[in-house]
């Protein structure tokens, strides 16, 4: 599997800020484990068919989170996503998504005994992956996106609470050297509705 110059090029970007921040700025460390669900998809892949309806997702984030400002790093995969398309012609399928992110969340002494609100923001890379029953329409390509979105977190105890999340994915660019079939220039985008553990430390 190739990686195109553009996937490469928003790895490094990630990579660079991720590392910047984490040398530069201290605050509060969380893991969010989430489940959840895809909604509202659209893409030029094909099939296409079964992008719209809703389909499970599962994944973790890792934020670093100050009074104010924070980054993370968000891992997501949507196993199924192209399933079940309206002709059956899609045999398995999942988008896995890495991103990394700034996060702008409502000032910690305000909200320290409540849900508090916040606003993300970032770059990374989608993975999409098909395989159809007679092989034909496979797909199997990176391509650069961004992802935004609003949440809210609250602490039921010192180290433990809960996350609600949604969140819009975009595609951007495209890889011309894709390994399977799109209408046009390769795109995809979705919402993703999830709820989380978070696991502070």
């Amino acid at each position: 599997m190739r990686v195109p110059g553009a996937a490469r090029s928003t790895i490094v970007l990630v990579a660079g800020l991720l590392l910047i921040s984490a040398r530069t700025y201290a605050g509060e460390r969380q893991i969010r484990p989430f489940i959840g669900a895809t909604f509202g998809g659209g893409t030029t892949f094909v099939p296409n068919n079964a992008v719209g309806k809703p389909n499970p997702a599962i994944g973790a984030s890792a934020v670093l989170l100050g009074e104010v400002l924070g980054v993370e790093v968000d891992v997501a995969d949507a196993p199924g996503f192209f399933e079940p398309d309206d002709k059956h012609l899609v045999v398995g399928s999942r988008v896995t998504t890495i991103t990394g992110n700034v996060v702008v969340a409502a000032p910690h002494r305000l909200t320290e005994y409540s849900l508090r609100p916040y606003f993300v923001g970032g770059a990374g890379l989608m993975r999409v992956r098909t395989t159809t029953a007679s092989n034909v329409f496979d797909v199997s390509s990176v391509i650069p996106g961004l992802d935004v979105g609003v949440g809210a977190v609250g602490f039921l105890t010192n180290g433990i609470g809960v996350c609600w999340e949604v969140r819009r994915f975009q595609s951007v660019g495209s890889n011309t050297d894709s390994g399977g079939l799109s209408f046009g220039p390769e795109h995809l985008s979705f919402w993703r509705a999830t709820m989380a553990v978070a696991i502070r430390y």
